[in-house]
């Protein structure tokens, strides 16, 4: 069975940072991409972040540019979300997912087009 098990939420200040983390276990990270959603309260989820197979390739939502980095250790099969600068509007609760694609295209995350997803976490971030 597939599994992925993301941790690393919290309650974190404006300005902070976070580093969340997505352990899979069933698949190795490094053979499929990775994708990361958030869905903040009321509203619809969102993909923010990809990282390829292969070619570690990332893309990045408008949001996340520069404030989000998106990382892998394929020896602890763990993929990983570095969220800094971070701004009340982030609060949501976090989700990594697997698609049915090794490289993240162009035109961004979908979630119909995702195979497994995490549990989520959740980020508050106080002003």
């Amino acid at each position: 069975d597939v599994q992925l098990q993301a941790s690393g939420g919290g309650l974190v200040q404006a300005g902070g940072s976070v580093r969340l983390s997505c352990a899979a276990s069933g698949l190795r990270v490094d053979n499929y991409a990775i994708g990361w959603f958030r869905q903040a309260p009321g509203k619809e989820r969102e993909g923010i972040a990809c990282i390829s197979s292969g070619d570690g390739s990332k893309c990045y939502e408008d949001s996340a540019k520069g404030r989000f980095t998106v990382s892998s250790d394929n020896a602890k099969n763990t993929v990983y979300l570095q969220m800094n600068s971070l701004k009340p509007e982030d609060t949501a609760v976090y989700y990594c997912a697997v698609p049915g694609y090794y490289y993240c295209p162009d035109y961004g995350l979908r979630e119909d087009e995702m195979t497994y997803w995490g549990q989520g976490t959740l980020v508050t971030v106080s002003s």
